[in-house]
């Protein structure tokens, strides 16, 4: 075959590939319309988002992600940043409640989730680093301690990002996902004090996190209101063997206890095997209640008494914010607080 007759086979084989016209054409949509529906499907009708996946297929379109990247300055990517050591983040059902939520928030966008563990320090500084570069669209900050400065570092940064718990710096209008903590320690104590529980004291959450204060400050308030003492406070670290050397503290200064409130599931476990390991029952001795309902059983198989947190169902609505924060990063977006709720099992009542 002689070249001038090959030429036109090579014309066909390498005919170039369907633009974003073209599939916006095939699609009856406008140009805006197809991209962002190959973006993602953000403000997007159903009926366009089904016309330009069909004409997707039907042209055998594929995106030009580098192309587009340069164009939208968009990486596609959002981080979750978990300021906590890597062995607890593994170790907690909280953190795969949110990774959860925040993957069903991007699972019909074409967005990616990095995820990103660092502490206090240097380990910060680079994850600062790290989101200033450019690598990511937006991030969702969970977890947050008061010396972590996220809000300050981020905000700075002009970089799209929505905090799954109350920072503590709330006046700098990052938009923010949360439980009403406060009332959750309230019905805590409502509960215990309607038991006839009288001699109770509380395993709190480390000082230096939000939840952890407004936790304290709803049992202390509830307790006021059913007219009880507050009886002593131990800080935990939101971890079961924190909670058992927490609890073991809290039986050395008050023996007589009858009811504890541990600010969280897990610590709340601790508390039930320290109140075993000194001899006495769970409920019979001493009713214990814990705080976010991740259903996991105490030693012996009882259920805990809890306060629910929908972990999954607030990451979810935090990566929905995130979203819509990146698409317009001017609009302001209020507070999102979850109502929580009491649900009573065997760690209180027999």
């Amino acid at each position: 075959m002689n070249e001038k007759t090959r030429r036109p086979a090579l014309a066909k084989a390498g005919r170039p590939s369907p633009t974003l016209e073209d599939l916006a054409t095939a699609a009856g949509v406008s140009r805006s319309t197809a991209s962002r529906a190959i973006n993602g499907g953000l403000k997007v009708s159903p009926e366009a988002q089904a016309a330009v996946d069909a004409a997707i297929v039907a042209l055998g379109y594929t995106p030009n992600r580098a192309a587009r990247s340069l164009v939208t300055r968009r990486t596609a990517s959002v981080a979750l940043v978990i300021p906590e050591p890597d062995a607890r983040v593994m170790m907690d059902p909280y953190f795969a409640a949110v990774i959860t939520g925040v993957n069903e928030a991007l699972r019909d966008t074409d967005m990616q989730l990095v995820l990103l563990m660092s502490r206090t320090g240097d380990d910060s500084a680079r994850t600062i680093r790290y989101l200033r570069g450019g690598h990511v669209d937006g991030a969702i900050v969970v977890s947050h301690h008061r010396a972590d400065a996220w809000v300050e570092s981020l905000g700075d940064t002009g970089l799209p990002t929505v905090f799954i718990g109350r920072p503590w710096d709330t006046g700098s209008g990052i938009p923010f996902v949360d439980l009403d903590n406060r009332e959750g320690g309230r019905l805590a104590a409502q509960h215990l004090a309607r038991l006839g529980r009288t001699k109770l004291g509380t395993v709190a959450g480390p000082g230096d996190m939000t939840a952890a204060v407004d936790r304290l400050e709803g049992w202390l308030q509830g307790l006021r209101e059913a007219g009880l003492q507050p009886g002593p406070v131990v800080h935990g670290d939101f971890t079961t063997p924190g909670g058992a050397e927490a609890a073991r503290n809290l039986f050395a200064q008050a023996p007589e206890l009858d009811g504890v409130f541990a600010a969280s599931d897990l610590m709340a476990l601790g508390v039930v095997d320290a109140v075993r390991g000194a001899g006495r029952r769970v409920p019979d001795d001493v009713s214990v209640v814990g705080f976010d309902n991740h259903a996991i059983l105490a030693s012996g198989g009882i259920g805990l008494t809890t306060v629910t947190h929908p972990v999954v169902d607030m990451a979810e609505a935090a990566g929905q914010l995130l979203l819509r924060a990146i698409e317009d990063p001017g609009q302001q977006m209020d507070p999102l607080i979850y109502p929580p709720e009491l649900v009573v099992r065997g760690s209180t009542v027999g």
